[in-house]
């Protein structure tokens, strides 16, 4: 972010291409840097930084793309002119008043004059008409933009962006770079460019390899920005793929450019330049695929060094779980109270008390909703329930997740207070029918597990399932299975920390009615016994009998 200030003086003293290119490649650092925080830190500031940053260097790009065009010509079509001396600086110099008339008599506008003037100028120079008519062009296009972008560094907020460059600094220290939430951003990345890599090469269109090479800077930023080991192996690669794909998309904007510009004395001339386009283009796209295709492709190496397997939900978990934190005023509570939900479920279902018919799914759905549920207390706790629905629903869903699920657990934590699933409420009224099902079963354990700690003070430290059946052995070995519970038979739940009458047992006793309605029996909660261990004090505060 100081680098931008410092190349922000440069420009400002000569918009030529390169303090251009170096004010971009600061702004875009910057830019790509806020996009990767703002995967895992909701706080503003990266946004309204990215968003300040992306005026100056949307319009710094025009230039930039008019600076490269005329760069792309001297490359192309070269003159015979003095040695150091480009193609464009002839054409800036006033040599073009021996070399080639005005451009209407290049595309034969004056009078309907014949072009060949214009052509055995240029012949005579050992130049291209239409090359030198483009520059002409271009060199206006350049002094238009130059005012353009002059006036977007005046709009530029400088003061703001060092206030900036002091704060978020500290918040991006609170990730330590090269860790697998990175690791896992990168894997989004890649997984996203990989897509648009097979697309391309199945239409070979402009667009999609122009389509490609966003994708592949993407990637390349997180790598350059978080992963520090990752980069070091892997930049010269990513740089130069990248780079064959910007000269593609290049060599594409110049014959754009000079066909609507009408540059062309005849075909001849316009075949001799989509030819020399065709050849160069095809040549950095076989390049492209010499490295990308095959048993040793840089995408399989790359994808090598990225999160593999079930790392891949368990680290998506994570990224969620640190969103949350910088969101939740008490973030212990919820972590209490989403290892409860667990334990109830999971005791729930071994017990036979519900079916896990899509078991892990439910349960991940339910760790991750208790987790998330009091996100909305950011914006103020009254109707947090309904706020922690929306962001959650909003969150884009980390690689590992599907849309669906993270949208269920947006449902279950939106049910963790207030009233219950009615037909009213249009995001329980559009699940399924089984969908509905398994999210009030969901939403009653959060209930329960949120009453546990109720006064965000940790004294429940651990639920059990106390009358859950166990499986015995017949006299060959083999485990006769358990029998279900009874219709009849109660639900005995022991608590670690539990003390009977207190503010805890009070909570518990009004939230636990949804979850006997959902099982269809009554709930027993009661003292966990120590076992013989120390017993930790129990709660100071008591309801009066």
């Amino acid at each position: 972010m100081e680098r931008v200030l410092v190349e922000c003086e440069h420009v400002e003293a000569d918009f030529s291409a390169d303090p251009v290119h170096d004010l971009r490649v600061a702004l875009r650092r910057c830019r790509s840097m806020a996009d990767g925080m703002m995967a895992i830190d909701p706080d503003r500031s990266w946004k309204q930084m990215k968003k300040a940053g992306k005026a100056l260097f949307q319009r710094l790009g025009t230039l930039r793309d008019v600076q490269i065009m005329m760069e792309w010509i001297d490359k192309l079509h070269p003159a015979a002119h003095a040695e150091g001396e480009s193609l464009v600086d002839t054409a800036a110099s006033g040599v073009r008043e021996d070399a080639a008339v005005s451009l209407g008599e290049i595309r034969g506008e004056s009078g309907g004059a014949e072009p060949s003037r214009a052509i055995e100028a240029a012949a005579h120079q050992d130049r291209d008409a239409a090359a030198l008519a483009l520059l002409e062009i271009l060199k206006a296009r350049e002094a238009e933009q130059k005012r353009e972008a002059r006036a977007a560094l005046q709009e530029f907020d400088r003061k703001e962006w060092r206030q900036w460059s002091k704060s978020l600094p500290l918040r991006a220290a609170r990730v330590r770079p090269g860790s697998a939430v990175f690791k896992h951003l990168a894997l989004e990345r890649w997984a996203a460019a990989r897509d648009l890599h097979t697309r391309a090469l199945r239409n070979r269109s402009q667009v999609a390899f122009h389509t490609l090479r966003i994708g592949i800077k993407r990637f390349r930023y997180i790598v350059e920005n978080f992963l520090p080991n990752e980069h070091k192996a892997w930049s010269n690669d990513l740089k130069h793929m990248q780079d064959l794909l910007g000269e593609v998309h290049d060599l594409d904007i110049l014959w754009a450019t000079a066909i609507s510009c009408r540059v062309f004395a005849d075909e001849t001339l316009r075949k001799q330049w989509h030819t020399r386009i065709v050849e160069e283009r095809t040549k950095r796209i076989e390049e492209y695929r010499e490295h990308t295709v095959g048993e040793h492709s840089l995408w399989d190496v790359w994808r090598a060094g990225l999160p593999q397997g079930k790392q891949v939900q368990a680290i998506a978990t994570l990224r969620m779980k640190l969103w949350a934190k910088a969101l939740d005023p008490d973030f212990a509570h919820s972590e209490r109270v989403s290892r409860l939900a667990v334990e109830l479920y999971d005791g729930l279902v071994g017990a036979g008390f519900i079916e896990s018919a899509n078991g892990s799914d439910s349960r991940a759905i339910l760790q991750v909703a208790a987790m998330l549920h009091d996100v909305g207390k950011a914006q103020g706790n009254k109707g947090h329930h309904k706020a922690s629905f929306e962001m959650i629903r909003g969150h884009s869903t980390p690689l590992g997740w599907n849309p669906e699920s993270l949208r269920r657990a947006a449902v279950v934590a939106r049910f963790h207070a207030g009233a219950l699933p009615a037909r009213s409420h249009k995001a329980f009224r559009d699940l399924l029918p089984q969908e509905q099902k398994v999210t009030i079963q969901l939403a009653a354990i959060l209930r329960l597990a949120n009453a546990f700690d109720v006064g965000h003070d940790g004294h429940i430290r651990k639920v059990r399932i106390e009358n859950a059946p166990t499986a015995k052995r017949h006299a060959n070995g083999f485990l006769r299975k358990a029998p279900k519970p009874g219709p009849n038979e109660a639900l005995v739940i022991s608590a670690e920390g539990f003390v009977a009458g207190s503010a805890t047992a009070q909570a518990v006793a009004a939230e636990r009615y949804w979850l006997e309605t959902v099982l269809r029996r009554p709930i027993v909660v009661r003292e966990m016994k120590s076992s013989g261990l120390r017993r930790v004090a129990a709660e100071p505060k008591r309801i009066a009998s």
